[in-house]
């Protein structure tokens, strides 16, 4: 049997050792915070070029600075390392891999799988292993318990303690980082639970315990559930504001000033990035097992999965209006990512449309600064410069991602014709279509 306090005494005096499996979007961030309070932190990774990268200093990562990640490697508290053996030096295992969708919209869980079987294999006793990853509730207790529990030959809550934490990563956000956006934790155990939050009280400032990994693991499903409802509920509004001629953005300013029930949410081309998109689907596989129907999130996904073919729609629209047709016309895209000021085109709408348009005949082309080449379903493209030139003998110019640094001025006054499917154009004029 473990001695918890011996474990929560070390943790007491920062005589503890964290790995993270997976050193990306969410990994690195938090390995960073950790380091920055002087932890002993090992980062996890199959891929040799990240940590390569993270052990010479050369950050790849918006949500941390240059700066941050020079100070942590060169003061000793940060490595990576391609060697999973050495979890046995960790008394704390935190998993930040990605969880996919298959093409038939499952959960890939072989990222979880093979952190679990490494972490089985490698961990030593009294070891607080906790996932981070979005998934569906019950994988924890479900999926990961038996396959950790199997390779080590230890019991949870008696030789190790497992958790989940689900991450709350908003890449570009300038207010909310890992530090400062409060930490759901849920354990199997109430020890765990105590060393969990001991743990993260150093990467992170506020830590809300809740009584089981599947309630965490629920919280973060509603959290993005809850934000695709209400953006595919604004897009399906703008769509019909625009067959009636309502400018949407003005109903959503006015709308704003309700002092009580309205919050604000506001339509786009589709919705981007690893979690609004895909979370519902982790939420359907596991809501079939209980044999219950998600009406209103399905709903709301066919609402989502539909926006980049209507924008393809609304560009043919504008191309027509202009005597023009999709076929043979040059459209330029200003912007790939997902949200505006980051370099993350995962799952971006922007894509969708440009393989429409291009299948229809379009040649395509894109501006993004922080995107310099993008591979998409059907072809790859390299970032072009945005001059005069290329603004002039585009035939429409579509505003797929709102980046702070676009001057909208200059891109009206040069260009013929433009799709504004981000309001990112203020003044009206009959060369801009909205959304």
């Amino acid at each position: 049997m473990v001695n918890k306090d011996n474990l929560l005494q070390r943790i007491k005096r920062n005589n503890f050792v964290v790995g993270i499996v997976g050193l990306g979007y969410v990994g690195l961030p938090l390995a960073v915070s950790f380091a920055g309070k002087k932890v002993k932190t090992i980062g996890f990774e199959k891929s040799v070029t990240k940590t390569s990268n993270v052990n010479n200093k050369i950050n790849y990562i918006g949500d941390v600075t240059d700066q941050e990640l020079v100070e942590v490697v060169e003061s000793k508290y940060l490595e990576a390392t391609t060697d999973f053996t050495r979890m046995k030096e960790c008394d704390a295992i935190l998993i930040c891999v990605p969880t996919p969708l298959d093409r038939f919209k499952k959960p890939n869980m072989d990222y979880i799988e093979a952190a679990c079987r490494e972490i089985g294999q490698n961990m030593k006793p009294q070891t607080f292993v906790c996932l981070e990853s979005t998934t569906y509730p019950t994988t924890t207790e479900d999926f990961m318990l038996p396959i950790i529990e199997k390779e080590s030959g230890m019991k949870e809550g008696t030789d190790f303690w497992l958790a989940f934490s689900p991450e709350r990563v908003d890449p570009g956000n300038k207010q909310f980082g890992t530090r400062n956006t409060p930490k759901v934790l849920g354990a199997m155990s109430d020890d765990g639970l105590e060393i969990g939050k001991s743990i993260y009280s150093y990467a992170i400032d506020t830590i809300y315990p809740v009584s089981s990994p599947k309630v965490a693991e629920m919280v973060k499903i509603l959290e993005n559930t809850y934000r695709l409802i209400n953006i595919s509920l604004i897009n399906e509004m703008a769509l019909l504001c625009g067959k009636m001629d309502i400018d949407i953005w003005e109903v959503i300013e006015a709308a704003k000033t309700k002092p009580y029930g309205f919050q604000a949410f506001y339509p786009g081309p589709g919705i981007g990035g690893h979690c609004i998109p895909l979370d519902p689907f982790y939420l359907e596989h596991i809501a079939k097992k209980f044999h219950f129907d998600l009406s209103m999130i399905n709903t709301a996904g066919h609402i989502d999965m539909m926006m980049p073919h209507r924008m393809t729609l609304k560009i043919a629209s504008a191309l027509n209006r202009h005597h023009k047709s999709i076929n043979g016309s040059r459209i330029l895209f200003l912007g790939v990512a997902y949200k505006p000021d980051i370099d993350d085109e995962r799952e971006s709408p922007a894509l969708k449309i440009m393989d429409e348009i291009s299948q229809k005949g379009g040649i395509v082309s894109y501006h993004d600064p922080y995107i310099s080449n993008i591979k998409t379903e059907c072809a790859t493209y390299l970032s072009i410069t945005l001059n005069k030139e290329v603004l002039n003998t585009a035939d429409c110019v579509v505003i797929t991602t709102n980046h702070s640094v676009f001057d909208i001025d200059y891109i009206v006054n040069e260009s013929s014709l433009i799709v504004d499917l981000r309001n990112s154009v203020k003044i009206a004029s009959d060369k801009v279509y909205k959304l």
